[in-house]
This record gives structure tokens, C-alpha cells and sequence, in this order.
């Protein structure tokens, strides 16, 4: 009888295809860039938001305006001040403001636009009324205020 030899098969890891990564990685990163929202404004005003419990989302973002309101990041004052886009201004600068806002927004957007207060949940409401009359005689009639939803208690 003959002996035969057997040989041990080779255990070696095939090779990965490489060529469709760059694609793959391309398509993610693009996913990404389309769904990522990158913060457009400068906070220079610091605010907590109150809580509420009749809280809903805004519909049309791309028609809210934002007004903050709060103490400066810096702690120079303890005053509460108005900030519009990446600038601190005051009341009689909210009409000037939301003028250019609206001549930046299309048709349908100006129909729809709504001004979104973030004040802080400590600001004087004379601060919110001056606001108030300040967007009453700049027509922009519909008003938001910002607030985090109140969490239920468990008992």
C-alpha cells in the first residue's frame, strides 16, 4: 500500500475588495452634509428656557425668526439685553430687523413667518411687553415663546 501525503490546506484570509469604499465613504459623508444642521447664530446671551406643559414643536422653521433674550455670556452687566441674529440691539432695533428678515424669506414663507422668543425664564415681563409692542408695530403678529417641556413626576 501506498502512503500518500496529505497537505494542510492553506489558511490564508482572502483579500478585501477595496475599490467600492471611496464610494461608500462618499455616500455617507454626503449624508451627513445634507442632514446636519449647522448653528447659524453666535449665542452671545445666556437664557434657561421655562417649562411647559402644552408644548409643540414649530412647523415651518425655515418661516421662525429668532429673538433671544437674557444676560450677556460675558458677565459684563446684569441687565437683560435682546440679541437678533449675532448681534446685541434693542427694542427700537427689532423693527429694522424683522424687515430684513422678511424681505429675505419667499412669498409663502412671509405669510407664515413667526417671531420665536427664547427669553430666559427669569426676564421681567416689561422686558417681553417691550418686545411685544415693538413686533405689534412692526406687523409680525405671530409670536412663539420657547419653553423645554415639563418631564411628569413619578410618585
Amino acid at each position: 500500500m501506498m502512503r500518500r501525503r496529505f497537505r494542510r490546506p492553506d489558511h490564508s484570509v482572502p483579500e478585501l475588495n477595496m475599490a467600492s469604499l471611496p464610494d461608500l465613504i462618499f455616500t455617507v459623508l454626503f449624508f451627513f452634509m445634507i442632514v446636519t444642521h449647522m448653528r447659524d447664530v453666535e449665542m452671545k446671551v445666556h437664557y434657561q428656557t421655562p417649562t411647559g406643559t402644552e408644548v409643540e414643536k414649530q412647523r415651518h422653521k425655515s418661516a421662525v425668526v429668532n429673538i433671544y433674550i437674557g444676560k450677556l455670556l460675558n458677565g459684563s452687566s446684569d441687565d437683560y439685553v435682546i440679541q437678533l441674529n449675532d448681534k446685541v440691539a434693542t427694542t427700537a432695533d427689532i423693527a429694522r430687523f424683522i424687515e430684513r428678515e422678511r424681505k429675505g424669506m419667499n412669498a409663502e414663507d412671509q405669510e407664515r413667518m413667526t417671531v420665536s422668543i427664547k427669553a430666559d425664564r427669569d426676564v421681567p415681563m416689561s422686558v417681553i411687553n417691550d418686545v411685544k409692542q415693538a413686533l405689534r408695530q412692526s406687523y409680525a403678529l405671530n409670536i412663539s415663546y420657547a419653553a423645554t417641556e415639563k418631564t411628569k413626576q413619578k410618585k
